[in-house]
């Protein structure tokens, strides 16, 4: 009897395991390899933590481009956690790869987000590597034809936005395309919101100029086109997090869809992120859910927004404490050419949720 049941309970925990298996972020693990790690041989893609077989194979195939995908999930939990910083849900569970807590497993809008800034950063970094000559297989984008207006030139070195999409969503994708990835409704939720991080990362190419002229005239300008910083494109990703539609799979003619659950007579649109669960209000720690919850969190009693003591605490008011900070101060510059100063001391009042 006590073996039957033991083997019920490692047949479970097999199945979640396998389920986590195949998450198709895990690749986000990878902020945690070692700097030091060389990548000059195929035998070390299987040292890589939260690889998928697919993604094992492009590592052995592209050992150039790794250094730059390891970049990527570390630009990823930085900028999601900064991104974050001043709301309930922090992306704190992003720690955790390459498993992670039911927030980010459980098809919500914060998965929604995950999903779309990494599919934009992994894109984003090696479209950068191009331009910065880090990679041996690409260079500078093409030159557009047309100029930009009078006393303007294309000139510089534009960001190799296809390339890096070619090649980043073929890493990022290829979990959410194999057969065994979990269900239809989540792995088409996670290619849509993938899609949207990339049409983000589209939609922040701009045209950057440098001047030449005669005394700083600037009677030309050279310029280039260049993507904008991740930080950027992962804030206007979190205000389609903030309208983010809730979504049901279902039959529409022929084969089921993600539609729209509250207005199913729409299609949805490429450029909105999705999700399939309704996420907690991550006021309280609930482990079942992902809420770490925001006792101890700091939070700012002058403001309004999201970080204010009111919404960050919940109702359940906040505590204040003492803290020193030591800053520099009475700067001078002396000729020539370096900056002496002084180290100050002040005291602040912080506040952190009850």
């Amino acid at each position: 009897m006590r073996l039957a049941v033991c083997c019920v309970l490692a047949s479970v925990c097999a199945l979640l395991l396998n389920s986590r298996v195949c998450h198709a972020i895990r690749w986000l693990a990878l902020a945690k390899t070692d700097p030091s790690m060389p990548f000059n041989q195929t035998q070390n893609c299987k040292h890589l933590q939260g690889l998928v077989s697919a993604q094992q194979q492009l590592c052995r195939s592209n050992l150039h481009l790794m250094q730059s995908i390891i970049q990527a999930a570390r630009e990823v939990k930085k900028t999601c956690q900064k991104t974050f910083s001043d709301m309930r849900w922090n992306c704190s569970a992003i720690e955790l790869a390459p498993y992670f807590s039911p927030d980010l497993e459980r098809g919500t809008r914060e998965s929604a987000f995950v999903y779309a800034l990494s599919a934009a950063a992994i894109s984003h970094t090696i479209a950068k590597a191009c331009t910065s000559g880090d990679l041996p297989g690409c260079s500078c984008g093409p030159m557009a034809s047309e100029a930009p207006g009078p006393g303007f030139r294309w000139g510089g070195c534009n960001d190799n936005l296809n390339y890096g999409i070619v090649l980043g969503s073929k890493f990022s994708d290829s979990p959410m395309k194999m057969k065994k990835s979990g269900s239809q409704a989540n792995k088409l939720m996670n290619l849509h919101n993938s899609e949207v991080g990339r049409q983000a990362l589209k939609a922040s190419l701009e045209i950057k100029c440098k001047c030449h002229g005669v005394s700083g005239s600037c009677s030309v300008k050279t310029c280039w086109k260049g993507l904008q910083d991740l930080g950027t494109i992962a804030q206007d990703l979190k205000l389609k997090y903030l309208s983010a539609t809730r979504v049901v799979h279902r039959p529409v003619g022929t084969r089921k869809q993600l539609v729209p659950k509250d207005i199913d007579v729409r299609p949805i649109s490429e450029n909105e992120l999705v999700y399939l669960q309704s996420s907690p209000d991550f006021c309280t720690k609930n482990e079942k859910l992902g809420s770490n919850g925001t006792q101890e969190r700091q939070c700012n009693k002058t403001s309004n927004g999201s970080d204010s003591c009111t919404l960050m605490c919940c109702g359940r008011g906040y505590n204040p404490y003492m803290e020193k900070l030591v800053e520099r101060c009475h700067c001078k510059y002396h000729w020539c050419c370096y900056v002496t100063c002084k180290k100050c001391e002040r005291i602040v009042e912080r506040y952190v949720c009850k």
